[in-house]
This record gives C-alpha cells, sequence and structure tokens, in this order.
C-alpha cells in the first residue's frame, strides 16, 4: 500500500462562525494576516518534507475563495515540492478541470512538474465542488461531461508528438495543441479521477484511471470500488490490482490510544468549519434534482452535497452530527495507538475488497506543527510496517 501525506493547508484563524454567513465564497479576505498566512505555508510545506523523509508520499489539492484551502493554485505548490522532496510522488488530486476554460493550460502545467520532479507527478482530475461555480462563474448543468472532455484533450495533448492537432469539441475549442515541453513520464503520468457515488466509476474504470474517492466510510467506498471492478467484468478486462483504488480519511496515530483520540478530535476542525451559506451549495443541474431536493430539505450542516446523508451509499447521519466513535467506526476517521489504527485500516481494507492508496488528512485546523510532525512519524514509523504484512504490495 502506497501512503500519501495531506492536508488542506487552511488558515483556521477565524471569527467565531455566528459572525459570518459562510466559510466559503464571501467571507471577506481582509480577515487573512499575510505575514501568518507565509508562516503557515512555511509549516506545511516542512511537513510535506517530513513526510517525504518518512518514506510516505504527499498529496495536494485546489480550492478558491475559502478559508479551509489556502492553495488556491496546486500546480505552483505542486512545482514547489518537486524541488524541495526527493523521493516522494506528488498527487495532485486534483485539476478542477470543469471550472477551467484552457485544459491545454492544465497539460502544459503539469508536463512541468511532471519535468521538475523528475517524473514523480500523478495527476488527479475532478469535478470541482458545487460553492466554487458562482465564484468561478461556470455553468453547473454539463459539468461531467465538461471534465470528461477536457481530461480527454489533455491527455492527447501529452501522448502527441508529431506535432500539432487542432481541438474542436462540444466544450472547447483549440488549434494549434502542441505542448512544449512534454511530460517526463511516458507516455504521461499516472492519472486518477474521483468519484463518491458508483454511477461515477464506470468511466473511470474505462479509461484505466485510478479511482479516489473521500470520507465515504466503509459501506459507500465498498460500493464505489466494486462499481470500478463491476465494470471490468462486464468490458471483459482484467481484474484491477490495489493500486487503482484510493481512500481519503481522516488519520492521526498516537503513541498510545489516549493520543491518538486527542489528536483525532483536531482534525474534526475539517468537518466541523465548513459552514457554507445555502444559496451555494445546490446549483440547479450540479447534481441529480431528486439528490438537491432531499439535500434542500436535509440541509446538511456540513454544506457539501458530496456528503449528504444516504447519497451514493453513503453514511446515513451527517457527518458533522457524529461522534469521532461513530466517524470511526464508519471509517471515516482512523485513530489511536498504532495497534489500533492498523486493526481499523485491516479492517477497511478486507471490507471494501483491497484498496492501494491511503490519502491520509493527517493535519486539519488548529493541530500544531509538532503534533502533526508526530502523527506523520508514528504513521511511517509503527503502522506502515503492520499493513504491508496483511495488504498486497503497490510499486509506483
Amino acid at each position: 500500500m502506497q501512503h500519501w501525506h495531506f492536508s488542506e493547508t487552511a488558515y483556521p484563524d477565524l471569527p467565531d462562525p455566528d459572525d459570518f454567513s459562510s466559510i466559503r465564497v464571501t467571507l471577506p479576505n481582509g480577515l487573512i494576516d499575510p505575514a501568518h498566512a507565509a508562516g503557515l505555508w512555511d509549516r506545511y510545506i516542512r511537513e510535506w518534507q517530513v513526510a517525504d523523509e518518512c518514506g510516505l508520499n504527499v498529496m495536494v489539492n485546489e480550492h478558491h475563495s475559502t478559508a479551509t484551502c489556502m492553495n488556491s493554485v496546486a500546480p505552483v505548490v505542486a512545482g514547489v515540492l518537486a524541488r524541495v522532496t526527493s523521493k516522494a510522488r506528488i498527487l495532485l488530486l486534483g485539476n478542477p478541470v470543469a471550472n477551467r476554460k484552457d485544459p491545454v493550460r492544465i497539460a502544459e502545467e503539469m508536463a512541468l512538474v511532471d519535468l521538475l520532479s523528475h517524473g514523480r507527478l500523478e495527476v488527479g482530475f475532478v469535478k470541482g465542488v458545487p460553492y466554487e461555480i458562482a465564484a468561478t462563474n461556470t455553468k453547473p448543468i454539463g459539468m461531467t461531461e465538461r471534465m470528461w472532455e477536457a481530461i480527454d484533450l489533455i491527455t492527447r495533448a501529452w501522448s502527441t508528438h508529431d506535432g500539432p492537432f487542432n481541438w474542436e469539441g462540444e466544450f472547447f475549442h483549440h488549434r494549434q495543441v502542441n505542448i512544449w515541453p512534454r511530460p517526463y513520464q511516458q507516455p504521461a503520468p499516472p492519472v486518477w479521477v474521483t468519484a463518491v457515488s458508483p454511477g461515477s466509476a464506470a468511466r473511470v474504470a474505462d479509461n484505466g484511471f485510478t479511482i479516489g474517492t473521500f470520507l465515504t466510510g466503509l459501506a459507500g467506498t465498498r460500493r464505489v470500488f466494486q462499481e470500478y471492478r463491476d465494470r471490468l467484468a462486464e468490458t471483459g478486462r482484467p481484474a484491477a490490482g490495489d493500486e487503482k483504488f484510493g481512500y481519503a480519511a481522516l488519520v492521526y496515530t498516537g503513541r498510545t490510544d489516549e493520543e491518538g483520540l486527542e489528536g483525532a478530535r483536531k482534525l474534526l476542525w475539517y468537518i466541523h468549519s465548513n459552514k457554507v451559506a445555502t444559496e451555494f451549495l445546490y446549483p440547479p443541474g450540479y447534481i441529480p434534482y431528486q439528490a438537491r431536493a432531499a439535500g434542500l430539505r436535509a440541509r446538511s450542516a456540513i454544506g457539501d452535497p458530496a456528503l449528504l446523508p444516504g447519497q451514493g451509499g453513503r453514511v446515513s447521519k451527517d457527518l458533522s452530527t457524529m461522534s469521532l466513535e461513530e466517524l470511526i467506526e464508519k471509517g471515516i476517521v482512523f485513530a489511536g495507538s498504532p495497534a489500533t489504527v492498523a486493526g481499523q485500516l485491516e479492517r477497511f481494507y478486507e471490507h471494501v475488497g483491497g484498496f492501494g492508496n491511503l490519502l491520509l488528512m493527517g493535519q486539519a485546523g488548529h493541530m500544531t506543527h509538532e503534533e502533526t510532525v508526530r502523527g506523520l512519524r508514528v504513521f511511517a514509523e509503527d503502522v506502515v510496517p503492520r499493513l504491508d504484512r496483511v495488504t498486497d504490495p503497490v510499486t509506483v
């Protein structure tokens, strides 16, 4: 199994949530102290370096107009990590290609980062979250189709080496596509696509990409992964190895169960802080109307349609109302001593039919640098060897 240290690089020092209506889109950036933000970035980059030193891989993502994630230009941060790490694979999960107007530019960005890292980049693509649609002035209708057309254009740009080609698609129109430089990895860097419901998994399988899902728990993850496996069987292709499946969860390993649980409580800032105004949650056309109606009725406190109760086989209760013990039982949080965390992960591995990539959100909110580093080191030194004995080997 491969393990990836992930931080959403939050700016957690905010007013009382009662003093603002939404942490996304409308929260004034005047609340940011630039010197403090720069200091946070220094520590976040150092934590990725520690992960590299510990033999873990690193992962970055991208969000916009929000304090929950200061990484608004993930290719820049991936480029930094390409130069300050030496061994770790670098996963960018992901590029919100349905919200970007120029897929060729994304192909260029990723090719350059792959070169800077000497072929250590893994490129993820995501549809994009609903609350960023207003901020990017994007149409919510047809986002899935735009995402897949963008992916097709990007992967063709990476793999075409005999001169320019033209692209006349439904959503994108480009002349003389001929990116310089091309990627270090040939024919292309490994590609990931996210899915949080079974209905999204088949097309990922059709392309042979790695599928990544997040906070979907035991039941939801098993359904998503099984849909991928069923699609391969249905189309007569070989079964996928563990390396084609990735799961993201909140993970904190302490030297004792008590220390691990205390760290996990700090990670819950990620869930509890995500206050989003209703008008940004459910743009018409972003999700099926039945799911949109259910979400508006439930008004999920976490403010994220991707995590609504009961959607796509996920947990039946809003994550923000669940106790830490419930979140651990559901496979959304892994926490405790090394033996406890290894046991939780082994149970999850068996339940979902195996997976080869664990995306560890081991830093969130007000967790200190020292606590983050300690959790990373304990996981790398005491959990990874235990998992290697019970999971299939994954090569990169």
